[in-house]
């Protein structure tokens, strides 16, 4: 049973789905550990672009909060992601990206690997009685490629991406997303907002109109979102025929309609946002894309990751679109920042109830219904007492599971 005062939030289940998470569930430092193995490990995760690891020893990596993956092309041609970790005394064995001729070193005791994982070569290995190095490569984790993105799951089962992806991706292909370089190197930052605050902000378009005023004069912006039956969110603006008195955003309105010869007459009038449960956004316009992916760094802080990317294209138009839409949408991310961290200091404040959700806060509500499901204990208005949140969580997960089966 639960204790008295860790209350259950006393609404009818029509009205917890019409209202957001509780507070405390923004700041308690035993609940991220368990969003991170719940919701982050097993979930899918961008790493980069396939044409980022080109030739064989070509590597990118992800840093997560205690997991490191890195994609690497081997001498086959295959992509392959792996557990950053060398085999024998665990040392980190990439950062960044970068190329790997042919062999890839441990740093700390030289421990060798090819680039499909093979452990090649170990120092002295007379002093290490029966090792059988092929029992001994690097732990491969389970990737998948779509739209040309790398994506891995660290842990867990479920649909892959594409499936997750569903008839969305038909929006995508005129795009040509496969064939696409990087316009940029990736960009980091951190947020004074938990992540759950990032994801919040990136799910909805409600605060469009007040928040974002150069996406609001210059574009038609769909408030509501559509969801498919795995979460994935999609909403779609279209640039208004009013010049926009900005000078970038009327440049950008001016230009686009007649760049773009491998678009059709409305899709270079159109900008697309997506998002895919947990914690990426992907951003397409007709001259670019983008992803935006939002990491637990500890309460009250995450990092955003983020790189765009684009069709080969050295016309001095194209080169000038992409400019503008770089102002753009540096400003609309540092708007998204400031927002963020507003948000994430009144959570904070004594006595905050959350109030009602907008239908233009579908996804929203979507991603709050998968945090309540994986984490149980997210349902409780208050916060548990400390020391108790991971066993109260787990003592509700297998009441969950009693009642409705093993998937939880």
């Amino acid at each position: 049973m639960i204790a008295a005062d860790n209350k259950i939030l006393t609404q009818t289940a029509m009205a917890e789905a019409a209202r957001p998470l509780p507070a405390w569930t923004y700041s308690n430092a035993e609940l991220q550990p368990l969003e991170y193995q719940r919701l982050i490990l097993e979930s899918w995760q961008i790493v980069c672009h396939v044409n980022q690891v080109k030739q064989p020893g070509d590597y990118a990596t992800l840093d997560l909060l205690s997991d490191s993956i890195f994609v690497m092309r081997g001498d086959d041609g295959e992509v392959r992601a792996f557990q950053n970790v060398c085999r024998h005394r665990g040392a980190r064995l990439l950062d960044g990206a970068g190329t790997c001729a042919r062999r890839l070193v441990c740093p700390y005791h030289g421990w060798t690997y090819d680039n499909t994982g093979r452990l090649a070569a170990v120092p002295a290995e007379g002093t290490f009685p029966g090792i059988d190095r092929s029992r001994l490569g690097l732990r491969q984790v389970r990737h998948e490629v779509f739209m040309g993105f790398v994506f891995v799951r660290v842990v867990g089962d479920g649909p892959g991406v594409a499936e997750m992806w569903g008839d969305f991706a038909r929006h995508l292909e005129p795009y040509g997303f496969e064939r696409m370089e990087p316009l940029s190197k990736l960009w980091t930052a951190v947020w004074n907002a938990d992540w759950k605050v990032a994801v919040d902000n990136n799910l909805e378009n409600y605060h469009i109109p007040l928040g974002h005023p150069g996406y609001q004069r210059m574009l038609r912006n769909q408030l509501e979102s559509e969801i498919n039956p795995h979460g994935v969110a999609r909403s779609v603006s279209v640039l208004r025929d009013r010049p926009s008195p900005n000078w970038v955003e009327r440049m950008y309105q001016k230009l686009a309609p007649s760049v773009f010869d491998n678009l059709g007459k409305e899709l270079r009038r159109t900008w697309q946002f997506y998002s895919m449960p947990p914690n990426l956004g992907v951003d397409v316009y007709p001259d670019s894309m983008d992803f935006f992916q939002v990491l637990p760094l500890g309460p009250g802080k995450c990092l955003v990751r983020s790189a765009i990317y684009g069709l080969p294209d050295e016309r001095r138009e194209m080169r000038i679109l992409r400019y503008l839409n770089l102002r753009i949408n540096r400003q609309v991310a540092a708007e998204d920042a400031r927002l963020s961290t507003r948000v994430q200091a009144g959570l904070m404040s004594h006595g905050y109830e959350p109030g009602p959700l907008s239908d233009y806060e579908d996804a929203l509500h979507q991603f709050h219904e998968l945090v309540r499901a994986r984490l149980p204990v997210t349902r409780l208005a208050a916060a548990p007492r400390p020391g108790t949140l991971v066993a109260l969580d787990e003592s509700l997960r297998a009441e969950a599971r009693a009642e409705h089966g093993p998937r939880l």
